[in-house]
C-alpha cells in the first residue's frame, strides 16, 4: 500500500527558509509523479511543484517559481521541498500527492491517487 508521510513544517519569519519532506513507501516500481500542494482553510487547494521519478523533470505553479524547489532522493525514497523567501501568503498546510505508473508532470489535483497528512507552515512577520 502507498503511503506518503510529510515532516519539515513549522514557524519561521517571513523572509526565511523551511524544507519540507515528503517520505513514500508502497511503489510497486520507480514510475511516479510526486506534487507539493498547499491549502488555506476556505481556499482551494494550490499545486506548487511536482516531479517525475523517471527522468527528474520538474513543473512549478508561478506563484512559487523561483523561490521554491522541488527534488528526489531515491535512495531514501523522499521528495524534498525546499522553500526560499517565505512570505506571509504561504501559510497554509501543505500535502504530497502521489500517482503511481506516471511520468507526466502535472499539478492536477484530479491527478494524483494519493495523499499525505499535511504538515502546517506558519510564516510570521
Amino acid at each position: 500500500e502507498v503511503e506518503l508521510v510529510e515532516s519539515g513544517g513549522g514557524l519561521v519569519q517571513a523572509g526565511g527558509s523551511l524544507r519540507l519532506s515528503c517520505e513514500h513507501s508502497g511503489f510497486p516500481w520507480d514510475e511516479y509523479v510526486i506534487a507539493w500542494f498547499r491549502q488555506v482553510p476556505g481556499k482551494e487547494r494550490e499545486g506548487l511543484a511536482s516531479i517525475g521519478s523517471v527522468d527528474g523533470a520538474t513543473h512549478y505553479a508561478s506563484s512559487v517559481k523561483g523561490r521554491f524547489i522541488v527534488s528526489s532522493d531515491s535512495a531514501k525514497n523522499t521528495v524534498f521541498l525546499q522553500m526560499d523567501s517565505l512570505k506571509l501568503e504561504d501559510t497554509a498546510v501543505y500535502y504530497c500527492a502521489a500517482r503511481w505508473g506516471a511520468v507526466v508532470v502535472t499539478l492536477s489535483e484530479s491527478f494524483f491517487d494519493y495523499w499525505g497528512q499535511g504538515t502546517q507552515v506558519t510564516v510570521s512577520p
